[in-house]
Formats: structure tokens, C-alpha cells, sequence
């Protein structure tokens, strides 16, 4: 979606002026002196056509931020955004402004990949708005120059490699230090939404509507924390506890993994008719860890490699699709025993669990063998290397917002003991050590603490692996005045954009009339 020359339009107003200035200067220190993102409000959106082969209606334009908002003078980095207008100007409500999650995922093609999720009201109503968040796709891209095993964001614990981890983990934080280090110091998510904040004045906007999945809940719950009097409709799908950002957010998924596979194998030994894992939750448990030792002294042959028992771990995501990663397992145990290499992956292996977006980043972990890399079912637009721009804004992310990183490299070791014994499926991978630990921390602002209560919409699938029913529900405390709709059953990664659900109608309800929910409800999919 190459921009092109196009003809000029103004959408800022001298009220919208006014507007962005008065919100974005209380939440940082600027230079004393006039109005210091006076030049950043003034700016003219030149409209083009975003792709040639794409739809006529599909716009796009660039726009300038200052890298710094502590210094809106210095450099300026350029953000890419997006939009479908409504269809109905009579009808119109306003600006539907939206995020994929990641962090380091592009959103630029939202506006057409969410046009078919949302309904004929909902389209009449707003203009759809995608952006490359700062540092990704189109937006002032970034990367470290990583290999492919730095670029993995999870690795299981041992204690003959333990030095090993360090040493990577070190690695990428120098990498991407003499990289980029000037610029990633900037990526984080409050200044992600103030770039939001920009965006709303140039469209000429009082408020901004929004639709965010996974970590792109965080960043709208964010938004309405700095922003409260600026958002109008807020929908989060699948959405991060933001008290647990983000160290928290790594181990916090392996308490709902442990959650997953017990479901998992009472649903198994329910139907070892047609499988053949065991009669009993007992019996199924054993026959999995059973399969990890044979794989960690042998390596189970699959398509285009072998898995070792930490790899098939890895996977442990899929366990919340009962009917898919079953014949996966029943298939692995085969290989093992001698039968055909089994697939490299579950036929619900996307990393995303099917969704049509991509979402929270850390899906990937270091499995030894074929299928490491989960499946991106968005492509990037901009001609960078999407998987080093990925994994340097994932780290600018996670590191830069919050500075609860333990610095000792004996606490990642300890905690991964640990958690591994409480949550032998998966925690050691989400508590071994990470870049954070050697990230170089500049002077900032702490971490948003999200406490309010603006409206918002949350919903949740119950057996979500990434984000986890338990994190939504810290979702939900943090933002008093929202509801939340829990698809009791639900499966996978995302509500909405997996596609008609039973939360559907209040959805669209919400985003048409500005009406929640009564009540907090819980549907049935």
C-alpha cells in the first residue's frame, strides 16, 4: 500500500487545535513557551489512494510526531494512518480509530480487514481509521539486526543453558541499544497514544471511538486513562490485565495454560473411545508427560524436522481448542512410536487461534524443531524486515513502559524454578529471563496505572490462551465504568475478530447507540 502524490485536505479546525494541545501538554513537561504541539495540529492530511490493486475508498496519509513528546522541538518521526469513510454522512457519528495488537503488529489495513466484521450500522456510522503504531510497518519502522533465535520470545528453562539465556538475553538488549536505542527509548505505549491524541485533532474530532484486540485493549485502556474526556466508544477484545504489564502479563499466562490442559484432559479421557489417550484426567495427563520424556531423550519426528519435548511444550496455546490439538497429540505419539511424522503443528496452530487479526506478540517460543514461527495472517505493508521491526518494537514495548524488570539475572532463574513446579506446562517459559533485564532505561515516565470510569466494552472468550479470562477480568476492575461480555465456552484468541459470535449483536449495539450493557453478562457461543 504505497503512498502517492494526492490532492491536499485540511481537517484541522482551530477548536481541534485547541483540543489536542489542552490534552497532550497536562500528561508530559514541555518546554516552557507558547504552545508547544502547535506545529503538530497545524499539519494538512494529503489523502491518497493506499494501493492501486486495493479498494478505491481505501485512503492513506502521513503524518508527524514528535519522537519525544518531553521535547515536541527535536525530532520529528512519521506515523502512517488509514481510513473507509462512513457510509452514510448523514448518519455519521464519527471516527472508528483502530489496533491490531502485537505491540509491533501494522494496523494500516484495518479499515478493510474489520470492514466485514462490523455490521451495516456500525460502517454507516464511523469512518474507519487504522495506523502503523510509532516504529512499526510504515510508521519510522525500526529493527536490532537479530538472528532468527533472538527474534524467539520465550525459551524454557535449564540449568546447564541458564548461561546461555543470559548471554542471549543481554545480546539483544546491546543489539538493539547500538541499533536503535535513541528512537526505541520512544515506543512506548503512552506515547503511542498520544500519537492517537494527534491523530484525533487532525480528523477534526472531539472524541475518538476505538476498537482494540489483545495488547491493542492495553493501549486503549491507556488512552482512557491519559485521555478520559477524549473517548467515546471503546470496544476491547480480548483484553490484558494492565495491572500486570508486562512482566506479569509473561507468567500470567502460564496459570491459565495450567487451566487449559486440565480441561483438555478430562475432555480426552472423555472420548478415549475415539482416542486413545487414557479412560481418566489421570491417565490422559500421564500419557502427554510420558510423550515430552520420550521427545527430550528422542525428537519426534515431524514434517520438515523433528520436536523435542520442550517444543511440543511450547505449543502450550493450542490446548485451549480441545478438538484440534487432540488428533495432534494422538498423531505425535504415533511418530513416536515408530508410525508417519506427525504435522508440524495442530490444525489450530495460527498463533492466533484463528482470528483474523494478529495479536498480543509473545506466541512464539523456542521449540528446537519445524513450526516455530507461528503464522501471520496480516501482512506488513512496508518494505522492512517484519520480523526484526517486530521483535524491536515488542521489546520497546515491554521493557520501556514499565521498569518492574528484576535486573538480577538469579531472579529470572529463581521465579523460573518456581514457576515451572506450580505450572510444569509452561512456567519456566514465561518466567525465564528476558532483554528487560539489560534494557537501558532513560529517563521516563513510570507505568500507567489505569483506574477510571469511562465506558468501554470488553469481550472474552473463556478459554482465551493469551489473553486470559483472569486477565480480562483485571481488565475489567480497572475500568469501572465498562461492561464485559464472557462467551462461556469460547475458544481461541478474540471475539470479534473471529467473526459472529453471541456478543455480536451487543457489539454492534454499543458501537451504533453508545449503550452498554445493563450489566456485566455471560453468553453462550
Amino acid at each position: 500500500m504505497a503512498l502517492r502524490d494526492g490532492r491536499t485536505i485540511s481537517l484541522l479546525t482551530v477548536g481541534a487545535v485547541t483540543t489536542v494541545i489542552a490534552a497532550l501538554t497536562p500528561v508530559t513537561a514541555f518546554a516552557a513557551g507558547g504552545d508547544p504541539l502547535q506545529q503538530y495540529a497545524q499539519q494538512e492530511l494529503r489523502w491518497e489512494r493506499c494501493d492501486a490493486g486495493g479498494p478505491a475508498g481505501f485512503e492513506c496519509a502521513k503524518v508527524k510526531v514528535p519522537l519525544d513528546y518531553g521535547n515536541p522541538g527535536g525530532r520529528r518521526i512519521d506515523l502512517a494512518i488509514s481510513r473507509i469513510k462512513a457510509g452514510s454522512a448523514k448518519q455519521r457519528h464519527g471516527v472508528l480509530l483502530m489496533n491490531p495488537g502485537g505491540p509491533g503488529f501494522p494496523g494500516l489495513g484495518l479499515p478493510v480487514e474489520m470492514q466485514p466484521l462490523l455490521s451495516a450500522q456500525v460502517r454507516e456510522r464511523f469512518d474507519l481509521v487504522g495506523f502503523d503504531p510509532r516504529g512499526v510497518g510504515q510508521s519510522s519502522p525500526v529493527g536490532c539486526g537479530l538472528t532468527p533465535d533472538e527474534q524467539v520470545y520465550q525459551h524454557p528453562y535449564a540449568e546447564g543453558k541458564f548461561a546461555e539465556d543470559v548471554a542471549r538475553a543481554r545480546t539483544v538488549a546491546d543489539k538493539c541499544r547500538a541499533k536503535a536505542g535513541n528512537t526505541l527509548a520512544h515506543i512506548t505505549t503512552r506515547n503511542t497514544a498520544r500519537d492517537m491524541d494527534v491523530v484525533r485533532a487532525l480528523l477534526g474530532e472531539q472524541k475518538i471511538s476505538y476498537f482494540g484486540y489483545s495488547y491493542g485493549t492495553y493501549l486503549g485502556a491507556v488512552y482512557t486513562q491519559m485521555f478520559p474526556r477524549r473517548a467515546d466508544r471503546f470496544v476491547l477484545d480480548s483484553a490484558l490485565d494492565p495491572a500486570l504489564a508486562w512482566q506479569g502479563m509473561f507468567r500470567g499466562w502460564s496459570a491459565g495454560a495450567e487451566l487449559a490442559f486440565t480441561r483438555w484432559t478430562e475432555w480426552a479421557a472423555a472420548r478415549n473411545t475415539a482416542y486413545g489417550l487414557g479412560a481418566t484426567a489421570a491417565e490422559v495427563r500421564k500419557a502427554y508427560w510420558d510423550l515430552i520424556a520420550h521427545a527430550d531423550r528422542t525428537p519426534v519426528p515431524v514434517e520438515g524436522g523433528a520436536l523435542s519435548g520442550d517444543a511440543i511444550r511450547s505449543r502450550y496455546a493450542e490446548f485451549v481448542r480441545v478438538e484440534a490439538v487432540t488428533p495432534w497429540i494422538v498423531a505425535l505419539k504415533a511418530a513416536a512410536a515408530g508410525g508417519p511424522a506427525a504435522s508440524a503443528a495442530s490444525a489450530g496452530a495460527t498463533g492466533v487461534a484463528g482470528a483474523a487479526v494478529s495479536g498480543v506478540a509473545p506466541v512464539r517460543a523456542a521449540d528446537g524443531g519445524a513450526g516455530a514461527r507461528a503464522a501471520d495472517p496480516v501482512g506488513l505493508v512496508a518494505p522492512v524486515d517484519p520480523e526484526n521491526n517486530r521483535a524491536a518494537v515488542v521489546w520497546a514495548v515491554f521493557c520501556g513502559d514499565t521498569r518492574d524488570w528484576p535486573r538480577d539475572p538469579e531472579q529470572y532463574r529463581r521465579d523460573a524454578i518456581r514457576d515451572k513446579a506450580r505450572y510444569p506446562l509452561a512456567g519456566d517459559l514465561g518466567a525465564n529471563i528476558q532483554p528487560c533485564a539489560f534494557w537501558k532505561r532513560a529517563p521516563g515516565e513510570p507505568a500507567t496505572v489505569v483506574n477510571n470510569d469511562v465506558n468501554a466494552l470488553i469481550v472474552q472468550n473463556q478459554w482465551d490462551p493469551q489473553a486470559t479470562l483472569a486477565m480480562a477480568q483485571g481488565m475489567r476492575r480497572a475500568l469501572h465504568g465498562a461492561r464485559m461480555i464472557t462467551v462461556a465456552g469460547g475458544e481461541g484468541h478474540g471475539v470479534v475478530v473471529a467473526g459472529p459470535s453471541c456478543a455480536s449483536a451487543d457489539v454492534n449495539r454499543y458501537l451504533t447507540t453508545g449503550r452498554l450493557p445493563a450489566k456485566d453478562l455471560t453468553c453462550g457461543n
